[in-house]
């Protein structure tokens, strides 16, 4: 008999959004988790409060690995936890193991808006390490574009929210997740 990878675990009744900065995962959950009532949580918190600073912070004086260490160790804090609407950053999907345990925790949804949208959506917020830039918008596109692939591996649906309002892609989400829920 070949080799053969372990069998997933169950997913868990969970959401988990991912996707670039600026695609509104944060607000989303929140919506979502209210007309789910379920709690929220955003990965990004989780990880601030082990590092007791703020992310661009660590950034600066651990660097980016230390921030995805981070970040690992915050997402395998929710193994086995349930009813949650998680938000992630952007990046969690860079890791292999994060892909999986995203897709373990439970209905996965991708997030994405276009290049422009985001770029308008981030522009003015200097506490993003990864636009500190000369040029963010080519950044912005570059980043997008490398990590489109891993979003769409993680993701049960993806939703463009360029042009929808937050109620529109929030009760996507929430309408979407019942429906994974009751299979």
């Amino acid at each position: 008999m070949p080799d053969s990878d372990p069998p997933a675990p169950p997913r868990r009744r969970n959401v988990v959004l991912v996707g670039f900065m600026g695609a509104g995962k944060s607000s989303i959950a929140r919506l979502v988790a209210r007309a789910l009532g379920f709690e929220g949580v955003d990965t990004d918190d989780l990880v601030v409060g082990a590092a007791r600073m703020p992310i661009h912070r660590i950034f600066r004086t651990q660097g980016e690995e230390a921030f995805r260490d981070l970040e690992t160790a915050a997402l395998l804090s929710l193994a086995g936890r349930e009813h949650l609407v998680v938000s992630t950053g952007g990046g969690i999907v860079l890791r292999e193991e994060n892909r999986k345990h995203l897709r373990a925790t439970g209905f996965t949804v991708w997030l994405s808006a276009t290049v422009e949208a985001t770029y308008e959506r981030v522009r003015h917020n200097t506490a993003r390490p990864l636009l500190r830039v000369p040029d963010p918008r080519a950044t912005i596109a570059e980043m997008m574009a490398a990590r489109a692939p891993l979003y769409r591996e993680t993701a049960d649906l993806h939703i463009d929210t360029s042009q929808l309002s937050m109620d529109d892609i929030a009760y996507g989400v929430t309408e979407s997740a019942r429906h994974a829920f009751s299979r």
